[in-house]
């Protein structure tokens, strides 16, 4: 029987920055990632856990080597390419949930789906549910000043999800909650990836967290040191 595909490859991947001096934030990365894989990246602060982040989310581009996504050579993309792929198959949360402050919670979900021309009425329906799979059924019509920040990185999640992606990435997404609030909001992540068989690919500090993923990925100088 032929392996399944990944989702992500990654093959030689390398980030160089270059001010004055030559910086490899991504040093000859391999790594292989498959439909409905729940992986924790780990490392040192300046490591390349960013880097690699924002590489797999299409949000900067390679120095040199090749990332494929669901088989495709995304590397040399036009930005138009990357933008449209970003918006069908990619979902982020960030350690700061940015809402837009002046809309509800439900306003913040059905957002995307507006931008994808999905109808109002579709993507009320789409972001309620989503609301009330994420707990938040009580608090649609809530702007995030009224509520807290582990409410609002609740939304957060909904709007990752809101468009069905089939990886959602996480950067930092409990860094900015205490311990309690930061556990239950890496629960719900575990749960929606079992729930949905999506890709969840989520960079933390936090080694407890990281050890109830399906597997670690260890960065240390750009480079990938254990998996």
């Amino acid at each position: 029987m032929t392996e399944e595909r990944p989702i992500i490859e990654l093959k030689n991947l390398t980030k160089i920055y270059k001010n004055g001096m030559e910086f490899r934030a991504l040093d000859n990365a391999n790594l292989k990632i498959k439909k409905g894989e729940f992986v924790a990246i780990v490392g040192p602060s300046g490591s390349g856990k960013s880097t690699l982040m924002h590489m797999i989310g299409l949000l900067d581009t390679p120095s040199s080597g090749t990332l494929l996504i669901d088989g495709r050579d995304v590397t040399n993309m036009s930005d138009k390419e990357r933008s449209e792929m970003r918006n069908r198959m990619l979902g982020f949360v960030f350690q700061y949930h940015h809402l837009l402050p002046d809309f509800t919670a439900l306003e913040n979900v059905i957002m995307p789906l507006l931008i994808l021309g999905i109808s109002r009425k579709e993507a009320q329906e789409i972001a309620e549910n989503l609301l009330k799979e994420v707990g938040l059924e009580d608090r649609m019509d809530h702007r995030p000043g009224e509520l807290s920040g582990g409410q609002n990185q609740r939304v957060a999640v909904a709007r990752a999800l809101s468009c069905s992606p089939a990886i959602v990435l996480g950067d930092e997404p409990t860094g900015n909650l205490d311990t309690k609030t930061g556990d239950l909001i890496y629960e719900l992540l575990r749960r929606l990836n079992r729930e949905h068989n999506q890709t969840f690919i989520v960079v933390t500090h936090n080694e407890n967290l990281a050890s109830k993923a399906d597997r670690v990925i260890r960065l240390v100088d750009g480079k990938i040191t254990d998996q």
